[in-house]
Formats: structure tokens, sequence, C-alpha cells
């Protein structure tokens, strides 16, 4: 097939999948008034990959059919600078907001395809067979991915980092059938699910001795036997003029609970099946440096467009005072730290083994600390800078209204000759940008977008090579390094 169109991506998306929104089951994702807005953004991806083809497409190696560029098994630095441009087309639609669009999981797939040696360990040749066969047919068949990797919350003390084996609560294996395994469980989050044609399972925490049972990863149709998902209330503007929710009318790509209840995967489809030295290192090496490239293009874009609306809002009412300059800073210094640090991650890329090429992975350690920080200020920032007037903004209607508009015109427009619907558009799309429930929903998703920032921050230490740190330390106390 190769890339599809907007068009085709929507109609596969009507399947029987077992998908719960509020109080009803969700016959036909791409109708349901909550979610049409989101499914047309998804497809406008698949659009947007035809419009920019000298960017985005490149031709099957086998098949000569033209496929997306985020499914590519880099080779090169020029390969990864060539991904970055058509990364940061996708982006941009979104202006970031999109966490999980589908050039995620094409990426994660790339690599995993690109390390097969890591999926072959401990005899698992099948499984790594079948991941480079899968990542091939994502590609052809240009599916979009949702994924889920974490056990759910139950007992945070007793699950601090994996499920307690013989724990029915998580998704493990419970048995074989002629044709694959049956799992059995929950998961979260599967962020993109009503706009997904498949869900992949693979690790997150390393399982312990004992877990054999919950060791697993495979992909899966969203509409298989016993496969359910139950959404987030949602954050979409139903019925919202675009003008009064900008962003909330097309970019809440949902959340779900994943239930496995009692699901057959076929044999070609599974991965990793309680094999724990796979399971234990196929996220060490190659899949972080990997697809943090594109999760910091998504970042860096938002960033840059946060950067620009914050200054947007301040120029409309003239605040030129030094607070709120350092602010406007303030935010341009995270935007380019990101870039800085993609630019090097990828200036120092190697090859990582099998000729698959993946950026540097020290740059992005501090922003896998960091990011998840500096999103939760610029909310703040939006706070200080827009102040009472993020809540003063009239609607399309209220504009449109023959009576209104010359009060409005009057009375609530901005400095320098900006009219009131030029205000009125600038803070609307802020308050749809931090505080409205999409707002709400994006900081809440920022801060655990890579797991515990802390966490990482911890990690920072832990697995930093100390090695000129401690002959720094040494030479200033005198002893030979």
């Amino acid at each position: 097939m190769g890339a599809r169109t907007g068009r085709e991506f929507l109609e596969g998306l009507k399947d029987d999948r077992v998908l719960w929104l509020r109080n009803e089951r969700v016959d036909d994702v791409t109708q349901h008034p909550e979610l049409v807005g989101a499914a047309g953004a998804v497809a406008a991806l698949f659009d947007l990959q035809h419009e920019h083809a000298d960017l985005c497409l490149e031709p099957d190696s086998e098949t000569g059919e033209l496929v997306n560029v985020s499914h590519m098994i880099p080779r090169s630095k020029e390969d990864l600078q060539r991904r970055r441009r058509c990364l940061e087309t996708f982006a941009e639609a979104s202006v970031g907001l999109m966490g999980r669009s589908p050039d995620y999981i094409n990426v994660t797939f790339a690599g995993f395809a690109g390390g097969r040696e890591r999926w072959a360990a401990g005899g698992n040749d099948e499984g790594a067979e079948n991941v480079i066969r899968y990542q091939r047919e994502i590609a052809r068949r240009d599916l979009s991915l949702t994924h889920t990797i974490v056990h759910p919350t139950i007992d945070k003390v007793r699950d601090r980092d994996f499920a307690a084996p013989g724990d029915p609560v998580p998704l493990h294996k419970v048995g074989e059938t002629e044709h694959g395994i049956v799992v059995r469980g929950a998961r979260i989050l599967a962020t993109l699910a009503p706009f997904a044609d498949e869900l992949a399972v693979y690790p997150s925490h390393p399982a312990p001795e004992g877990a054999e049972a919950y060791a697993l990863a495979f992909s899966i149709p969203m509409n298989t036997p016993g496969l359910v998902f139950l959404c987030r209330d949602s954050a979409s503007a139903v019925h919202a003029e675009r003008f009064d929710r900008p962003l909330s009318s097309r970019f809440d790509e949902q959340d779900a609970f994943a239930i496995f209840d009692d699901v057959e995967v076929p044999r070609e489809r599974v991965f990793a099946d309680g094999n724990l030295e796979v399971y234990n290192s196929v996220l060490f090496g190659t899949w972080a440096p990997n697809v943090m490239q594109q999760t910091m293009i998504r970042a860096q874009t938002k960033l840059e467009f946060a950067w620009g609306l914050a200054a947007r809002m301040a120029e409309i009412v003239n605040d030129t005072g030094p607070p709120t300059q350092m602010l406007l800073g303030e935010i341009r210094c995270y935007s380019e730290l990101v870039y800085s640090a993609l630019r090097l991650a990828e200036a120092e890329a190697f090859d990582y083994g099998e000729g698959a090429w993946f950026p540097d992975g020290r740059p992005f350690v501090p922003l896998r600390a960091l990011v998840p920080q500096w999103f939760p200020r610029v909310n703040e920032i939006f706070h200080l800078i827009g102040s009472h007037n993020l809540l003063a903004a009239p609607s399309r209607a209220q504009l449109d209204d023959p009576t209104m508009r010359p009060l409005l015109d009057r009375y609530l427009h901005g400095a320098h000759e900006v009219d009131a619907e030029e205000r009125a558009a600038v803070f609307r799309l802020a308050w749809d940008f931090v505080g409205s429930e999409l707002g709400s929903r994006n900081e809440l998703y920022e801060r655990y977008y890579f797991g515990s920032g802390a966490r990482h921050i911890g990690l920072a230490h832990l697995a930093g090579d100390r090695a000129r740190a401690d002959t720094l330390v040494d030479r200033m106390l005198g002893r030979p390094g």
C-alpha cells in the first residue's frame, strides 16, 4: 500500500473495536463529536506527508512503494538530519501538542528493527525476526500505532518497581493456544487509542526474576477480541468555533486505560514471551537516543510556539517591562537549550552496531530530567504575563454580534491599534494552551512524558561517567590521576 492519505487513514479506523468514552461505547471514532476534531488532525498528518513528499517520503528498498521517512532505520548522520526535517513538519502541524502522533511509534520500531541482536538475546531469534517483519509491515501499510507500557498503580509500596509475581491486575500471560499466547490484565496509558490501527506492548521498567509471565512484548489490532479501551473524559471543545477553541477543537489526542480480557496474541506478533534477558535490555543502549530525537523535536517546537505566543500577549498590551522580558527570555532559553542538544546529539551520532546510526544519548540525559519541569513553568509564565486578560477574551459570536462589536472595539482593543478581534484571538489561543481542559491535561502529560522527572534527575548522576570529574577533583587534592 505505501503511504496513506488522510481519507484512507480514517477509513481504516472504522472497525468494531471496544472503546468507551464517558457513558457510551463509541461506534465510529471518526464521527463521534468528542473525537472527530482530533481524528481530522491526525488524518491531516497523513495528507501532510504527501504535501511534503520531498521531505517525508522515500521508496521502500524492496517494494519501491513510497513510505514515510519516520520508518527509516538511519544509516548515517545525513539520514538522521533528513528524518529530523520530516519530524519537524509533523510537530509543527500541532505545534507540538500531540505527544503521540504516529511518527513516535514509527521511530520506536525503526530503532527496534535496527537492533536485532538485542531482541535475539537469550535465544529469542523468533521474536527478533517478528520485530523486523512487523516493522516492515508498519511502514508498508502505513499503520498508526498507540502503545501501553506501564502497569496500573494499585499499591505504590508493593508495586514500587514492577508487578509482584502472582498479581492478577498487571498484564501477564495466562496460557497458550495453537496459534499464539493468551494474555490477561491491564496497562496504561494508551495515548492516541481512538486514532490507532494497532496497539503495541513493550517494556518500560526491568522485570525481576520470577516475573517472567509479565515480561511480554507484542502488537495486535485495536479490534482484537477481548481488548477493551476506557478513554478519559474528553478535553475536546465539542461544536466549538475554531476561533474560540483553536487547540482543543483539534488536538485532544486522548488517553485510554487498556484491559486485556483473555486476549489471544498470534505467534508471529509476539516479540518477547517471558524472556527476561530481552525484556530487561531492549530499552537500554539504542532506544532512548533514537526515540528522543522525535520527542525533543516535538518539545522544542512546542516551546518555540509558547515563546512566540507569550511574546504576542505581551505586545498586545504593550508590556515591555523588565520582569516580562525576563519571563519571555526564560521560555526562549528552554527552547534554545533543546534545539542545541538536538543538533549536538545528531552531530555526535555514531553506529550503535549492525549499521544503525542513532544520536549520541548524552545531550538528552539532562533534557529527560528537566523538560518535565520546564513545561509547567511555561504555563506559570503564561499566567503571569496574561494575568486577568486570559479571562476577558470575547467569543466569536460576541464579536459577530452587531450590538456587542462596537462596545468590544471601544473597550477591549489592544495597544498600537490592535483591534478587539486580534486581541481576543491571541488571548483565547493562550487560554486554550494553558487554562482550558486540554491545557490542564497537557501540563499533567508533560510532567510524566518521560516517566518520573525526579527519577531521571537521580539517574543523571547515577548513570553518569565521572572519570573526568573525579580526575579534576583528585588533581586539586594533589593525588595522581
